[in-house]
């Protein structure tokens, strides 16, 4: 594979990655359920580098449990989430799995939030799952998987 695409449901914003994902995650915790409005979201880990988005984007900052700021990006006419980036985390982007032209393209690798995952969500009890985020945060993760 070389990159992806993907764009929000009305189609007037639209990305494209020249990278592979570095790896994908599931994320329980309440900023991301109640983001993607179910129970969790699940994010690709790409670089900055080579990450181009066509059309408007809004975004919503707010602190993480790590104080470190997670701005979110989402069409303002169709409310899609279409990627996040983490202030502790400079040259990486978090597309959404559930933006993705084709989905496939990613196999999540990970769980984490696990402890805050409603009951009904069903989580794959083959990924590594954490009950927040591994040891050394999310830099660690990502160092790891490169």
């Amino acid at each position: 594979m070389s990159g992806f695409t993907g764009g929000c449901l009305c189609g007037s914003v639209r990305f494209e990655s020249k990278s592979d994902p570095m790896l994908a995650a599931h994320c329980h915790c309440v900023d991301c359920r109640k983001s993607s409005g179910t129970g969790h979201c699940t994010h690709i880990v790409i670089p900055e580098e080579g990450f181009s988005v066509s059309g408007e984007l809004a975004f919503y900052k707010r602190p993480a449990d790590s104080g470190n700021i997670v701005s979110r990006g989402f069409c303002p006419n169709c409310g899609s989430a279409v990627y996040s980036s983490n202030s502790a985390m400079p040259g990486v982007c978090f597309p959404r799995a559930s933006s993705l032209d084709d989905p496939d393209v990613v196999s999540p690798s990970m769980v984490v939030y696990a402890s805050r995952a409603v009951a009904w969500d069903y989580m794959d009890p083959e990924l590594p799952s954490f009950d927040t985020v591994p040891e050394g945060g999310p830099e660690a993760v990502v160092a790891a998987h490169t």
